[in-house]
Formats: structure tokens, C-alpha cells, sequence
């Protein structure tokens, strides 16, 4: 006759005695094949969202393995557990018989088993599932069930404790991961040093060193490829913030289809593929700087939800309820006139206010030309490394006045790419850059304009009219029609839009079948 009292007090003391719940659970299957014949244990979280059983733990007298395993079930299991129709304690002698045990046995390999599950609850509140096996079909008796069930509630409370281990340790995971990006993005931009902090950048250096220790926002102007992104970097190293992360976002890499996920991270479950919780861009920036480059190619929904950024300093993931507070400091950089952009209807003015707090304008490498000796020779010394050469190669005589007479359209990035080239056509001798450099008179601005074809005024008019349709899916009239996002009225649009010659409405829908 088993003492109840004295087994309860046992069974518990081994239940919680240890905070990694695989090995209490593996000292309890010792003590409880004394009184019920058991050789493996284990637990088990149904995902409802996924129609999958996730293992948690598995036990044997030999083993004690922490998982996590996702086990796919069928149709009918799912239907046993969302309508609830398993009760507290199920014997199963022939898991053939039960479908979730028929999946679960052959998953595990338990073949010719016998079972008890028993769903453990706190408060009325399901946790998950206990199961404990025996090889052999029928070992178990409605006395053995009886027995294991007065082990519900310290099962129960150690498998809570065990969730909330475990989050933690997902944090700790999480912080690592977070340790491990922002290693990579130093030793990304350790590669990098800025060139011509004494020359053509002393003043966007000067305006760095004012602003970096404050916490106001920075715009960031210049052409691509003038070193945007190293200054950022500057300001955050310079800042108090230093210690904190360093993120980086290309605004007009990410799909707008993938910018929610992206920027402000999902719940999991919010969408199909968002099998498990996931923090953006924003939230790992958390307690440093964020840099959103190319922050003119947001589209106008996009700027509104960066606008509450900026605004409340809190953001909602995709699917979930609960705002989530963010302390970064805000860095964001544009190649493109945003001024411009406000009059075209493409920009939101009241976003610029918020981010034209302290404008920074870093100059092309055509108006610091004389950084050009020392960027080449950095970019020489570096790729030489890089390519893996024992020797850098020279600079012929001349060379160095050929590249300060070219007008660098690409900027910084286009003269490393220069560099590049050369390195591999001439690692053995000299470079002269003869045949990387487009003949003419670079030192013309008009060469620069001639490259581009200007379009006429109605040219430019059409295709800003096409670009506001295809944001309103065609939309013309009403809140976040075409008309509204350009601030004019309907009937103006559609006279522009018939001088023009752009289809709307059934006309527009004729010519797309």
C-alpha cells in the first residue's frame, strides 16, 4: 500500500529540486519506477498555431535531453486537444488506438508502448502535457493514473518555472545575438577609417564633434557614395551611446511588403511563416543609434509609421497589441532633396521637421580633391590586404593628378572601386589608371550635367501623377486616393491626368485586361 503523503513529498522534492527541468524530471522517473512502472518521460507544449506537439523535454534512466522539437499532427489529434476532449489523466495501453499518441510513439520510436498523458493546468490554465512510457502494451492500470495524478500541480508549477527559465535564457540568446551583429558591424566599419578629417571633411568633423554627445536627431545630405554611413558611425562612437548597438537600415532595400517585419519586428503567428517572435531593426537598436539611409525612398505609409517613432519613441509589432519603448538616437541620411520631394508630394513635411534638427551636408570628392592622395593610398594599402597581395603595387608618376582631374560622379565608393580594378589587372607592376578613367574634362561640372537627360515639365508631372496611383492602387478620390496623397483637388487631378494622357477609372481598367 503506497503512502500517499510520503509520496507526493518525494515525488515533489525531486519534481523541484533542480531549475533545469530535464534532469528534475530524470531523478522523479528514479523515484516513481518504484511505485509505477516507467522508462521514459517527458513534456510536451501544443502549438495551436502550427497543429504541432513541441517537445520540450525527454527522460530516460540514461539520458536526460532538453529539446525542442516540433512533432506535425494530423487533423483528428488536433480536433482531440482544441475541443478538449482529453481527460485529465489518459491511460493508453495500444497507442494505435489514440491519435496523438499514435503519432507521438512513432516520432520517439516507442513501438509496442504503453502510456499515461496528463495535462498539466495552474488555475484552470493549460501549461501543456506530461507523458510517462513503458515498453510492452497494457502495463498501465487506472490505479497507476490515480497515482501520477497527485503529481499534477508540482509538475505543473516546475514546468512554469521551467517556461520562464527558458525566456530567459532566450534573452541571454538574444542579447548574445545582438553582441555577435554588433561585432560584426565594428569590425565592418574598423576596416574603415575617415579620410580628410583635417582636409575636406574638417567641418562636417567639426559639426560631428558639437552634436554627437547630445541626443538630438542627425540628417545626414550628400551624394551616394560620399561616406554617409562612416559618419554616422562617428557621431554614434562619439556619442554616449557608444556602448550600445550601432544599426544599420537601407531604406530602400527592404520591400515594402517585408518593412513592418522588418523595421518594427512580428509577433509569432502574425502572419503565415511568422512561426516564432522576431525584433526589428528598432528594437535592436534599443539603448543606441539607429542610421536610416536612403530615408527619402520610404513610401508615404512607411514615413507615417516613422513618424510615431519619432514622435512617441515606442513601437508595435506586426500583430501584436502592446507598444514597445525604444531609447535610440536617430540617424538618418538622403542623396535626394527632400525640400524637393515635400512640393512633389512625396515626402511629408512635418517628417522633416522632425529629422532637419541638426542637417549636416557632406561635400562630393570632386569639391575635397586634395583628400584624394591619402583615400587612394588607404584604398591601396587595404585592398592589397584584402586581395591577399605581398606587395602593394605603386602609383605611377602622374597617376595621382589623373584621378584628382576626374569628377568622381560615384564619389569615395566609385575611387575604391577604381582601386579595385587596378589592383587585379596590375598587381605585379605599377598603376596609372589609364583605362578606368572616362576621357574628357572632368574638372567641367558641365560634364556631370551634360550625363543627364532633362525631362520636360509635363514628363516630370506624369510620372509623379503615376507614382502617387500606384501608392493608391489606382485609387484617385477619397482618404489615401492619389488626389489626397498630392493634396490637390479630384478634378484637377483628373483634368492633369486626361491633358496628360494617363488612363483612370474603366479606361484604365479596359487597357490592363
Amino acid at each position: 500500500m503506497v503512502n500517499e503523503n510520503e509520496f507526493f513529498r518525494q515525488a515533489t522534492l525531486r519534481i523541484c529540486g533542480r531549475l533545469d527541468i530535464e534532469k528534475a524530471m530524470q531523478n522523479c522517473l528514479f523515484y516513481l519506477n518504484g511505485h509505477i512502472p516507467v522508462e521514459w518521460m517527458s513534456l510536451h507544449l501544443y502549438d495551436r498555431n502550427l497543429s504541432a506537439m513541441r517537445t520540450i523535454a525527454m527522460v530516460d534512466f540514461i539520458r536526460a535531453d532538453r529539446l525542442d522539437t516540433l512533432t506535425q499532427l494530423p487533423h483528428d489529434a488536433c480536433d482531440v486537444i482544441d475541443n478538449n476532449r482529453l481527460s485529465p489523466v489518459n491511460v493508453v495501453n495500444r497507442p494505435e488506438n489514440n491519435p496523438i499518441c499514435k503519432v507521438m510513439s512513432r516520432a520517439f520510436h516507442h513501438y509496442n508502448s504503453s502510456n499515461i498523458l496528463m495535462r498539466l493546468s495552474i488555475k484552470g490554465k493549460d501549461l501543456g502535457a506530461l507523458a510517462i512510457g513503458v515498453q510492452g502494451l497494457d502495463r498501465y492500470s487506472n490505479e497507476h493514473a490515480r497515482l501520477l495524478s497527485l503529481l499534477n500541480e508540482p509538475f505543473a508549477i516546475a514546468m512554469a518555472n521551467a517556461l520562464r527559465h527558458r525566456k530567459v535564457l532566450q534573452l541571454k540568446d538574444m542579447l548574445t545575438d545582438d553582441n555577435r551583429y554588433l561585432h560584426r558591424e565594428l569590425l565592418r566599419l574598423s576596416g574603415d577609417e575617415i579620410i580628410g578629417v583635417d582636409g575636406g571633411l574638417k567641418g562636417v568633423m567639426s559639426m560631428v564633434k558639437k552634436v554627437a554627445p547630445l541626443t538630438s536627431p542627425v540628417l545626414l545630405l550628400g551624394e551616394t557614395g560620399v561616406g554617409k554611413e562612416l559618419i554616422a558611425g562617428a557621431i554614434h562612437h562619439a556619442s554616449h551611446k557608444k556602448d550600445g548597438p550601432f544599426i544599420t537600415v537601407n531604406s530602400g532595400a527592404i520591400p515594402e511588403t517585408l518593412l513592418d517585419s522588418e523595421l518594427f519586428g512580428h509577433e509569432k503567428g502574425a502572419f503565415t511563416g511568422a512561426i516564432s517572435q522576431k525584433r526589428g531593426r528598432f528594437e535592436r537598436a534599443n539603448g543606441g543609434t539607429i542610421f536610416l539611409d536612403e530615408i527619402g525612398e520610404l513610401s508615404l505609409q512607411a514615413q507615417i509609421r516613422m513618424l510615431r517613432v519619432l514622435q512617441q519613441h515606442e513601437i508595435e509589432r506586426v500583430g501584436g497589441s502592446e507598444p514597445v519603448r525604444v531609447d535610440i538616437r536617430i540617424i538618418a541620411a538622403t542623396h535626394r532633396n527632400l525640400t524637393d520631394m515635400i512640393q512633389s508630394g512625396t515626402f511629408r513635411e512635418d517628417l522633416l521637421f522632425r529629422l532637419n534638427v541638426f542637417p549636416i551636408i557632406i561635400p562630393p570628392l570632386r569639391e575635397r580633391k586634395n583628400d584624394i592622395p591619402a583615400l587612394a593610398k588607404y584604398f591601396i594599402v587595404r585592398k592589397s590586404k584584402q586581395l591577399g597581395f605581398h606587395m602593394e603595387p605603386h602609383i605611377a608618376p602622374g597617376a595621382v593628378n589623373r584621378l584628382k582631374n576626374y569628377y568622381w560622379p560615384g564619389n569615395v565608393r566609385e575611387l575604391e572601386n577604381v582601386i579595385e580594378r587596378a589592383l587585379i589587372l596590375n598587381r605585379n607592376g605599377t598603376l596609372d589608371f589609364d583605362n578606368f578613367l572616362q576621357t574628357g574634362d572632368y574638372n567641367n561640372e558641365n560634364f556631370f550635367a551634360s550625363q543627364r537627360k532633362i525631362k520636360s515639365l509635363d514628363e516630370e508631372t506624369a510620372g509623379h501623377i503615376r507614382r502617387a496611383l500606384k501608392e493608391s492602387e489606382g485609387k484617385v478620390h477619397g482618404p489615401g486616393g492619389a488626389a489626397d496623397l498630392l493634396g490637390i483637388n479630384p478634378s484637377t487631378l483628373r483634368n492633369k491626368m486626361n491633358r496628360l494622357g494617363i488612363d483612370f477609372g474603366r479606361r484604365a481598367a479596359k487597357k490592363n485586361k
